[in-house]
C-alpha cells in the first residue's frame, strides 16, 4: 500500500469546513506538521538537528537576519560548505557534501513558481568583509549576493556599521510566516551551542517588531546592492 504525507493545507481546510477549532485544532495540525517534518532532506541523512527545515518548507516567508554570515537562502556552495567545516560538528566527506546539497536545494523555492519563497534577508555591513572560505570565496559570494538581491522574491538590505547600537544586538533570528495555511508565525534563533524555536506570540511579536525596527535602521535595497557591489568589485 502507497504512503503519502500529511497535507498541512487539507487538514486545515477540513477543520475550517467543519467549524473545528481550539485545543483539539491545534493538535492536529501539530501533527500534521510533524509527519510532514520527515521530508525529502532525510535522505540525505541529515537527522533532528535540521527540523527548521520542516518548518521552512512549509512557510510561504522567511524574514532572517545574520549577524556574522550571509543567510543559508542566499549562500553559495563553497561559501556553505567553510561554514559547515569550520563548526564544531565533525563530518565525513560524505556528509559534508549532503549537507551543502540540502541547503542549495532548499534555495530553489526562491525561483519556483509552484512553491515559491519569499525572503527578506537583512546582514550585518561587517558579513561582506569577513573572508568565509578566503578571499576569492568570498568574492563570488558577493557576486551571487548581487545577483540573488535582484530577485523578484528577495529583498535584502545591508545595516550598515555606522548604525551602532541596535535591537537585536549579539543575535540572529528568523522569523517564518505561512502564507494561507492561516497559522501563526514562528521565530527562530540559532546560536553557537544550538538552536530554539518560539511559538508564543509575546515572543514571536518580539522577533517582528525587532526585524520591523532594523528594517527601519537598514540601508535601502538599492542602497544594499550597491554597497554589495562596490565591495565586491574591491576583492
Amino acid at each position: 500500500m502507497g504512503k503519502q504525507a500529511v497535507d498541512v493545507h487539507g487538514v486545515r481546510g477540513m477543520l475550517d469546513l467543519y467549524d473545528a477549532g481550539g485545543d483539539p485544532w491545534k493538535k492536529l495540525v501539530t501533527l500534521a506538521r510533524e509527519s510532514r517534518q520527515k521530508g525529502w532532506w532525510q535522505a540525505y541523512g541529515l537527522g533532528e538537528h535540521t527540523f527548521y527545515i520542516g518548518y521552512e518548507a512549509e512557510a510561504s516567508g522567511v524574514r532572517d537576519f545574520t549577524v556574522d554570515l550571509v543567510p543559508g537562502l542566499l549562500q553559495t556552495s563553497e561559501y556553505s560548505r567553510a561554514l559547515f567545516v569550520a563548526s564544531p560538528v565533525c563530518r565525513s566527506d560524505e556528509e559534508l557534501a549532503n549537507e551543502v546539497t540540502v541547503r542549495m536545494i532548499r534555495q530553489q523555492r526562491l525561483t519556483s513558481s509552484e512553491n515559491p519563497l519569499e525572503l527578506v534577508s537583512i546582514i550585518n555591513e561587517d558579513v561582506l568583509h569577513r573572508p568565509v572560505g578566503g578571499i576569492e570565496v568570498l568574492r563570488q559570494q558577493l557576486c551571487h549576493l548581487a545577483v540573488a538581491a535582484e530577485l523578484p522574491s528577495v529583498t535584502l538590505q545591508v545595516l550598515p556599521r555606522s548604525v551602532g547600537a541596535h535591537t537585536a544586538m549579539g543575535s540572529g533570528f528568523v522569523v517564518l510566516s505561512f502564507g494561507d495555511l492561516g497559522e501563526p508565525d514562528m521565530a527562530y534563533v540559532e546560536h553557537a551551542l544550538g538552536a530554539l524555536l518560539m511559538d508564543e506570540e509575546n515572543d514571536v511579536a518580539r522577533a517582528r517588531l525587532s526585524f520591523d525596527r532594523l528594517r527601519s535602521d537598514a540601508l535601502s535595497p538599492a542602497e544594499s546592492l550597491a554597497l554589495i557591489q562596490r565591495v565586491a568589485e574591491k576583492r
